[in-house]
Formats: C-alpha cells, sequence, structure tokens
C-alpha cells in the first residue's frame, strides 16, 4: 500500500525533474514528486527519483493506457515496489481523445479492462489511482482504486469530488501556479500553457459544469478562468490559494509551476507553506 506523503507535492513533466532535483524537492519539504506528460511503461523516470530520495513519494500522474501496456507497467511496478516498497503510486488515466485517435473512443471501458489487466498481475488497489474529473471515472477510482488524480480544476471541482469519493479517499488536486506579483506578467505566463487545454473537451467539459462560461474557455481563456487555473501573486497569496485545496477536501496538492525556473519559485513558496522539513 501506498501511503502519500505530506500536504504538498510537485508535479513536473517526467523529463523535467533531474534527480538533484527530487533530492532539493525533499529538502524543501514537499511529501511527492507527481510525474506527467505519459511516462513510458518501464517507469524508469521514477524509479531514478526514489533511489535519489530517502522518503519523498513519486507518483505517475499520468500513464496513459493507450501509450503503457498494462503488463509492462505491471512489471515496472513490482520491481519498484521491491525497491522502495510504498514509495510508489501509479497514476494511470485515459489521456485525451484528440490525442489517442479513434481507439480512444470509448475511454471508460478500455481504462475498465485495463485495471482488470493490474488486477491480473497483481497490482493492489491501494497502490494506484485513476485521473478523474466526471462523476462516472471518479466513481471507478473510488471503487478500483486508492482514489483520483483530477487535473486543471478549481477547489470547486474538488469539493465535488470529494462528495464522490468519500471522506477515506485519496484525492490529490493538481494546481498550477506562476510565483509573480504582476498580473498580467502572470497571466502571459499561464497563457503559455493553458490555451492548449482549450482545446480537449474532458477538461472544458468539466469547466462548463462548474459554470465557466463559452466566451471564459475561448482561447486564450479569459483573465477570471487563468486566475482560477493559475493562481499568481506573491508567495502568500499563492500559499492560500493552494490551502483553498484542503479546505475543499483535498488530502494532498499538487503544486505544477509556471515559469522558467520551477525551484525557484518552489523555494519561494517553501518559505510560506507548513511543509515537514
Amino acid at each position: 500500500m501506498t501511503k502519500v506523503a505530506g500536504t504538498y507535492g510537485v508535479w513536473r513533466g517526467y523529463q523535467g525533474v533531474t534527480p538533484g532535483d527530487a533530492r532539493e524537492i525533499e529538502g524543501l519539504g514537499f511529501g511527492a514528486v507527481w510525474l506527467g506528460g505519459s511516462p513510458p511503461g518501464d517507469l524508469a523516470a521514477a524509479e531514478g527519483l526514489l533511489a535519489a530520495t530517502e522518503s519523498l513519494t513519486v507518483g505517475t500522474s499520468i500513464v496513459n493506457i493507450w501509450t503503457a501496456p498494462a503488463g509492462v507497467v505491471a512489471e515496472s511496478f513490482h520491481r519498484i515496489e521491491r525497491r522502495f516498497p510504498g514509495r510508489f503510486l501509479l497514476g494511470i488515466g485515459a489521456g485525451h481523445r484528440e490525442a489517442n485517435g479513434a481507439d480512444a473512443i470509448k475511454p471508460y471501458d478500455a481504462l475498465v479492462s485495463y485495471l482488470d489487466e493490474l488486477d491480473a498481475a497483481g497490482v493492489p488497489k491501494q497502490s494506484r489511482a485513476l485521473a478523474a474529473l466526471g462523476p462516472r471515472v471518479l466513481e471507478l477510482a473510488r471503487d478500483r482504486s486508492a482514489g483520483a488524480l483530477p487535473y486543471l480544476a478549481p477547489p470547486e471541482h474538488t469539493r465535488s469530488a470529494r462528495g464522490v469519493v468519500g471522506a477515506d479517499a485519496l484525492l490529490v488536486a493538481e494546481q498550477k501556479v506562476v510565483v509573480d506579483g504582476d498580473p498580467e506578467r502572470a497571466r502571459a505566463v499561464a497563457r503559455t500553457m493553458i490555451p492548449m487545454y482549450l482545446g480537449l473537451v474532458n477538461y472544458v467539459s468539466n469547466l462548463r459544469r462548474l459554470g465557466f462560461s463559452e466566451a471564459d474557455l475561448t482561447s486564450p481563456g479569459s483573465d477570471r478562468l487563468i486566475d482560477v487555473l493559475a493562481l499568481h501573486g506573491e508567495p502568500e497569496r499563492v500559499a492560500a490559494g493552494l490551502a483553498a485545496h484542503l479546505d475543499a477536501g483535498a488530502g494532498h496538492v499538487a503544486i505544477q509551476v509556471l515559469g522558467e525556473d520551477y525551484l525557484a519559485a518552489l523555494r519561494a513558496l517553501a518559505t510560506v507553506l507548513p511543509l515537514a522539513r
């Protein structure tokens, strides 16, 4: 069984975190590193970060079920679990229909089949979690895994997700941040990334359910949308926004820093967040 360390972690593309970065992140007091960008099924990136640290949890957020066969992932999971028991969490998800093509027409059914394969290969329910936004996949995360890894969603979604997965499930809320007190400059940084998500139906549908209008969701995104999806300001203001996810029911917040020097931003946040050092 995997126990996610701490209430704050760091979300980063799997190619953007070095072992040295992971050691510094652990030293700052963050409890976990979440690897995005669809890490390959060998899970070598996660294993390298675990080897470089002492107590850090490393999770995938997420392994893409269309590009990483379940059998390969299960073998990798067991290899890592033998070396670093209880420190790795396997996050899986169905990715995006726009990127995965016609084979991804029924992502829910594909997720169920993938979970069946992980069960058959002995990957424990409590060592895996699902990327989930809508109620149906949140229910699947509750029933077939440790919990849910929502992405690109504000605290309002965190609150509703907690209501679906229940009080005891893992709920990790990803939140983008720009540590910069100049709103216009910070929004410009956020708009280097967020518009690409506005062409993906799962994110847009979720944000529409949360009350954002078509004007908000039209690229490059309204200021209102940007300010929610990419918290910005001085470290204290950003920290307050991150805590809103915890207040809404998240058990852990995965901080995705936008901008060129993500470690500098994490150092600044570490001075104001309640981290375990």
